[in-house]
């Protein structure tokens, strides 16, 4: 397997988990989302705009847009309705596969991506980004999963999307997703 190959499944695999996820807090009540928990960040709604920030924050750097740090500017309150954030959300792992998609070779992975940091232009290599980006978003969908842990709502199963013996498991939510 390419390393273009394991870019795309890790991709893949966050929509598939990003959806998830925030089906399963979208079962809760608006007081729930936003209710003080013991995390990183203080509630689910709170680490769940982090995660779609971030996203969006590397994935305009991998594609030179040019919003960089302008991404955060609304805080983690940028969404303060779980269905506009589930829409950011699907929409920023939409984009990231198709983007994967395009590439051709493990050498676009070895592209330079500058990441606007707030005193100075970080570079990068792209795969060491994407690196980076999913296992950032793997570590907060963590604190979210714990978090439902605390509410009414089952955390879902996040740790079946590799196996091909698997892929029953979740057929539905992969064709929903067009992956």
């Amino acid at each position: 397997m390419t390393s273009l190959a394991i870019m795309r499944a890790l991709a893949r695999n966050a929509a598939w988990a990003n959806h998830r996820l925030l089906g399963a807090c979208a079962q809760l009540s608006h007081a729930d989302l936003v209710a003080p928990r013991t995390s990183f960040f203080p509630s689910i709604l709170e680490t769940l705009n982090h995660i779609v920030l971030v996203d969006l924050f590397y994935l305009d750097a991998l594609l030179a847009e040019g919003r960089g740090r302008a991404i955060f500017a609304k805080g983690h309150d940028a969404y303060p309705e779980l269905a506009p954030l589930r829409e950011a959300q699907r929409a920023v792992d939409a984009k990231l596969v198709r983007w994967l998609e395009t590439l051709t070779s493990d050498d676009d992975l070895d592209r330079d991506v500058a990441i606007a940091r707030k005193d100075h232009v970080n570079v990068e290599r792209a795969g060491k980004v994407l690196l980076h980006t999913m296992n950032h978003a793997v570590h907060h969908r963590g604190q979210v999963h714990a978090m439902l842990a605390g509410t009414a709502v089952k955390p879902p199963q996040l740790d079946e999307g590799f196996l091909d013996e698997d892929l029953p498991l979740r057929r539905a939510e992969i064709d929903e997703l067009r992956l």
